[in-house]
C-alpha cells in the first residue's frame, strides 16, 4: 500500500500476511524518473538451501558453492558482470529459437521455448563428494519422488541436445544407487527418494518387494539413455564405469522385455498392463542399445548376440503388434491402439529395426484418430501425455506429418482454460489440464532436434 500511494516504504512496518505468516519479506523501488521510451533497472536475489539434497545419508550442498563463491560472493560477481551475462542470453535465445523453428515451426518453437524452464527450474544440481555433478529432477505434482528414472528418460533430450554433462549427471545418482549393496533386485530402480531425501526407492515395494515396480520400464529406459550419451560423446566410457548393472539389465530385458508380464509402466496411472506393445518396443531397442555399448567396448561377442536378439525380436514385433492400419495396445488386446512414441529412438540411434512404413503407418492412424487437441494415449480414455505426442510427431518422415501433430499441442496451451504452468497431461477433447504440471518431463519436446544430426552436432560441441 506505501508504495500504491507513494510513500517511502516503511523499514519498521509489519509485513505479516502479505506472504505467508512468518516468511520473510523484500520490498525494494526503483525511481525510473519519467519514462519516455524503455528503461530498465536490476536487482539481484539470492536463495541458498545451504544444503540441497542428502543422497545416501550425505548432505549435498549446491553446485555452485565452488571456492570463493561460498555465499555472497556469487550474487556479486552476478552482478558485475550483468551485462555479459544479459547478452550471452539474448544470443543463445534467438540462435536456439531459430533453430528450433527451422526444425519444425513457430508453433514448436514455442512449445520448446515453454518446456526449456521448466525441464530446468524442476531440477535440482549438486556435487558429489568426488566433485562430480549430480543432477536431480523433482516429480512435481504428482508423487515427489527424485531422480525418478522415467522422468529422466523423457527429459533427457534437452540436455543431451545442449548440454551432455548435464545428461550424465543426471543418471549418475541412479548408476551410483544402483552399484550399491542396497539394492538387491535384477531390474534397474524406479527413483531414489522423495524430493529432497535421496536415500533409496521409495515406489512401489521400494527395497523391499518386487510389488508395483517398473522393472521392464527402468530397465530399458537407462540402457537406451546410456547408449543415447554414448553416441553423443563417441564412446562408451560413462556406461563402463556402471558395466556390471547394465549388462545385469540387459540379461532381464533378454528374458523378460518382448512380452512383458502384468505390470506398470511409465503411464502409471493408466494401471498395470500385460503384454504391452508399447513397452516391448522399448525393451527391444534397448537390446539393440546394449549391442551398441557392448561393441564400443569391444565386447563383439555380447554385441553380435544383442543385435541379433534385436532384429528378431523387432521382426517378430511388427508382425504380432499389427492390426489392420496400426498397432495395439496389448499383444492379446484386439481392436486397442497406443501411441508407439518408444519407437523414436529406433531413428535417433540409426538401428533400424523397425520400417519406416511401420512408423509413417502409425503417424497416419494418429492424426486419424486425433481430437481436438490432439491424439490420446490410447484407446483407453480421452487423456494424453503431451511429451509423449511430441515423440509420436517425431516418428514422421515429412515436416507435414510432424507438424499435424505439433500444432494441436500448441492450441492446447494457448487455449486451455486450467491456468496452471505447463501441463503435460490433459483432456484432448477439452484440453483441460489433468493432473501433472511443471514437471522437467517436458524436457521431451527436445528430442525431434536429436533426429536433425547437424544441429544435434552443432548445439552439443557448442560449435
Amino acid at each position: 500500500s506505501a508504495f500504491s500511494e507513494g510513500r517511502a516504504l516503511s523499514t519498521t512496518e509489519s509485513h505479516r500476511g502479505a506472504c505467508s505468516d512468518g516468511w520473510p519479506v523484500i520490498s525494494y523501488t526503483f525511481d525510473l524518473g519519467q519514462v519516455v521510451t524503455v528503461e530498465k533497472r536490476h536487482f539481484v536475489v539470492a536463495y541458498d538451501d545451504v544444503e540441497s539434497i542428502q543422497f545416501l545419508g550425505e548432505n549435498l550442498a549446491g553446485f555452485w558453492r565452488t571456492p570463493g563463491n561460498a555465499g555472497l560472493e556469487l550474487p556479486v560477481l552476478a552482478d558485475r558482470e550483468f551485462a555479459q551475462l544479459s547478452r550471452d542470453c539474448a544470443d543463445f535465445d534467438v540462435r536456439l529459437m531459430a533453430d528450433l523453428e527451422k526444425h519444425g515451426s513457430k508453433q514448436y518453437e514455442r512449445i520448446a521455448t515453454l518446456a526449456y524452464r521448466t525441464a530446468i527450474a524442476g531440477s535440482k544440481l549438486v556435487k558429489d563428494r568426488k566433485g562430480n555433478p549430480m543432477f536431480f529432477p523433482k516429480e512435481n505434482t504428482s508423487n515427489g519422488c527424485i531422480a525418478t528414472v522415467d522422468v529422466i528418460y523423457p527429459m533427457l533430450p534437452l540436455f543431451l541436445f545442449l548440454d551432455i554433462e548435464l545428461a550424465k549427471a543426471s543418471l549418475r545418482p541412479v548408476l551410483e544407487y544402483a552399484a550399491t549393496d542396497r539394492w538387491k533386485f535384477p531390474f534397474a530402480p524406479h527413483d531414489v527418494g522423495t524430493y529432497p531425501i535421496a536415500n533409496g526407492q521409495v515406489y512401489g515395494g521400494g527395497e523391499r518387494t518386487e510389488d508395483n515396480q517398473m522393472p521392464v520400464e527402468e530397465s530399458a529406459n537407462m540402457i537406451i539413455m546410456l547408449a543415447a550419451i554414448a553416441h553423443v560423446e563417441g564412446n562408451a566410457s560413462f556406461a563402463k564405469q556402471y558395466w556390471p548393472q547394465v549388462k545385469q539389465w540387459a540379461e532381464y530385458l533378454e528374458s523378460k522385455g518382448y512380452d512383458p508380464d502384468n505390470q506398470l509402466s511409465t503411464d502409471d496411472f493408466a494401471g498395470h498392463l500385460a503384454h504391452n506393445v508399447n513397452l516391448s518396443a522399448k525393451a527391444i531397442v534397448a537390446l539393440a542399445c546394449h549391442a551398441r555399448l557392448a561393441s564400443q567396448l569391444d565386447d563383439k561377442s555380447a554385441s553380435d548376440k544383442y543385435t541379433s536378439m534385436a532384429k528378431g525380436f523387432a521382426s517378430r514385433w511388427v508382425s504380432e503388434a499389427t492390426e489392420g492400419d496400426h498397432t495395439l495396445l496389448a499383444f492379446d488386446k484386439p481392436g486397442t491402439w497406443s501411441i508407439k512414441y518408444n519407437l523414436v529412438w529406433d531413428d535417433i540411434l540409426d538401428f533400424g529395426l523397425f520400417p519406416q512404413t511401420v512408423k509413417s503407418r502409425e503417424v497416419d492412424w494418429y492424426r486419424k484418430v486425433a481430437k481436438t487437441y490432439g491424439p490420446a494415449l490410447d484407446s483407453r480414455q480421452d487423456y494424453t501425455k503431451l511429451d509423449w505426442v511430441i515423440w509420436a510427431a517425431a516418428l514422421s518422415a515429412t515436416k507435414e506429418g510432424f507438424n499435424a501433430l505439433v500444432e494441436p499441442v500448441y492450441r492446447m496451451l494457448n487455449e486451455t482454460k486450467s491456468r496452471v504452468p505447463m501441463t503435460d497431461w490433459y483432456m484432448v477433447d477439452s484440453g483441460d489440464f489433468r493432473q501433472f504440471m511443471a514437471r522437467p518431463v517436458v524436457g521431451a519436446v527436445f528430442l525431434p532436434m536429436l533426429k536433425d544430426r547437424n544441429l544435434w552436432k552443432k548445439w552439443a560441441t557448442k560449435k
